[in-house]
Parts: structure tokens; C-alpha cells; sequence
């Protein structure tokens, strides 16, 4: 990643609300063309943040660039880089699609009026762009709010919960249409969700956010590669546990099945104790954690929103 351009980068990003610091000295960047996941329980930060990134509130302390551009003192610049849907996208439901993105373009100076036509056939509303939005889905919704959050050819897009009460289908076709803006558009998206499942299918890498701090920043994959578990099938469970629990620590344990992390060095030394114990080993299989297991291991149980 690090040959990559630098489109987002906050350092030491703080925020306090009377004494209280809600967001406590965060840092990471975002690259052109990748997918950024911004995950955390309820109340970790993420809104807060995201608030701040786009200039809805101002941080206490720390730095906010985009693109080269210092938020705090070149306001304008900054800004003109990001394009944004926080919560839920705000559009006329008594106004077409196209009336909607007319009066957004009317916002920005000097842009051309080909531009909506642009962004409709990027978000693939174009046999729909001239219906009352009242009659669009959600899907249809969330897609007319990034073509508005387009006009300005962002450099930086930012969806917090982009997938939030959509179907299955449309939770997929959105995940497919932010990895088609990464990387045939170039565009960096930050995406906040608590579908974790999802963010673990669409984003490069994820920052990890809790009690308004960050606590991992890195590839999904290394993330699970560097917390890879063990599932050992016992019998009896009981007293192969007990025997486990002497060597290493008991992840869960359910059905039968005991999970270790994975410690590749010890695992015949377990298995010979194990053995040794009168313990049948029935099975021993090598199993990458999903995002979900990751998350609540590093958020010590907290819950996502």
C-alpha cells in the first residue's frame, strides 16, 4: 500500500465534549483506489469521526489532510475532495431523480451540467433518473445519494452504513458498485458499517474502532491470517479441555469442539498429551477466524451497533 497515493490522513485526531474526550488521539490514512472499513460497537466514535473528516463538527486537536490539503486551514480545498453520505442520504422524495442531482449541481460553481448524466449512468440509474423518488427503493435511494455525493468527482467518498436496511441482493450489488468505484474509478471509499461479514467481502483493509480509540489498522486478510485458531474434536470434551486449558488458552468451546489459537510448534506436544490423557483425538483442523471473531476478541466482547 505504500506506493500508493495518499488521499485521506488523520493523525492524532482528538475530540472532547466538555471534559469528556470522546474520540482519543486516532490515526490512519487511506489510499487512492482501495476500499477502507471503519468498524466499531455503538458509541465507539465512528459518527463522530466521520462528522469531523467532512467538517460538520471540528476536532479539539490533531491534523485531518486531503489530499495534500489541510482541513483547518485550507477548508475549501479539503472539502472539495470528499464526497459524503452521513446516515441516510438527504434527497426531495416529491422531485425525479433527476431534479434531485440538478439542484445539488447548482451547489457547485463551474461544474457541467453533463455531469449529472455522468453520475446516473455511474450509478446505473438510468432508466429511473426521471421517476418521483418517492416511487424509488432503498436501494435506488442510496444509489441516488452517491451520484449526488459524485457531482463534485471526489476524490474521497465516505458511506457510513451505505448497506444499512437493504435485501441481500441489494446488500451485494452495493458491495460490488463500491469495489467497482475503488478500483475502475480510482476512488477511495471509507465505508463505516456494522455488517461484518460485508466489510470482510468488500474492504482492502479496515480500521478497527473502540471507546473512541483505535485499536487495529491493517489488511483484512492479515488481520485474520495473524489470528488463525485450532478446532479440536474430543472425546470426552471435558477432560480434553482440561487438558488444553493447562497448555493454552480456551478460545470457546461448544458441541464437542474446543478452539485454541494456533500455535503450529505445540500442536503435536498438545496432541501427545492429549493422548496421553486417555483424551480421542477425533480431529484437528486449522481454521482462519472471520472478522466477527476478530472484532468482538479485540473490542473485549463489546457489541456492534
Amino acid at each position: 500500500m505504500s506506493s500508493k497515493q495518499t488521499t485521506l490522513a488523520v493523525t492524532d485526531l482528538k475530540k472532547k465534549i466538555g471534559r469528556k474526550e470522546i474520540i482519543k488521539g486516532i490515526s490512519f490514512q487511506l489510499q487512492k483506489g482501495e476500499v477502507f472499513g471503519f468498524l466499531g460497537p455503538n458509541g465507539a466514535g465512528k459518527t463522530t469521526t466521520i462528522r469531523m473528516l467532512v467538517g460538520l463538527i471540528k476536532a479539539t486537536s490533531g491534523k485531518i489532510t486531503i489530499c495534500g490539503h489541510d482541513l483547518k486551514t485550507d477548508f475549501s480545498k479539503a472539502i472539495s475532495h470528499i464526497g459524503c453520505i452521513v446516515e441516510n442520504p438527504e434527497l426531495y422524495p416529491y422531485l425525479t431523480g433527476r431534479e434531485n442531482l440538478q439542484y445539488f449541481w447548482r451547489m457547485v460553481p463551474g461544474l457541467p451540467k453533463e455531469r449529472i448524466q455522468e453520475v446516473v449512468d455511474l450509478v446505473g440509474l438510468q432508466n429511473r433518473i426521471d421517476d418521483r423518488v418517492s416511487t424509488y427503493s432503498l436501494g435506488m435511494r442510496q444509489r441516488l445519494g452517491i451520484a449526488q455525493a459524485l457531482l463534485g468527482k471526489p476524490d474521497v467518498l465516505i458511506l457510513d452504513e451505505p448497506t444499512n436496511g437493504l435485501d441481500p441482493v441489494g446488500i451485494r450489488e452495493m458491495r460490488e458498485f463500491i469495489r467497482f468505484l475503488a478500483e475502475e474509478e480510482g476512488l477511495s471509499v471509507l465505508v463505516s458499517s456494522h455488517l461484518l461479514s460485508e466489510i470482510q467481502l468488500m474492504c482492502d483493509r479496515v480500521a478497527i474502532i473502540s471507546k473512541g480509540s483505535v485499536l487495529k489498522v491493517d489488511t483484512v486478510e492479515h488481520l485474520l491470517s495473524e489470528k488463525e485458531r485450532v478446532i479440536w474434536k474430543l472425546d470426552p470434551p471435558e477432560k480434553g479441555k482440561e487438558v488444553l486449558a493447562a497448555e493454552t488458552a480456551i478460545l470457546s468451546d461448544f458441541d464437542q469442539q474446543i478452539v485454541t489459537y494456533h500455535e503450529e510448534e505445540h500442536i503435536p506436544d498438545w496432541n501427545g498429551k492429549l493422548v496421553s490423557a486417555g483424551v480421542k483425538v477425533k480431529e484437528i483442523q486449522v481454521k482462519l477466524p472471520t472478522l466477527e471473531d476478530l472484532f468482538i476478541e479485540l473490542t473485549e466482547g463489546e457489541t456492534i451497533d
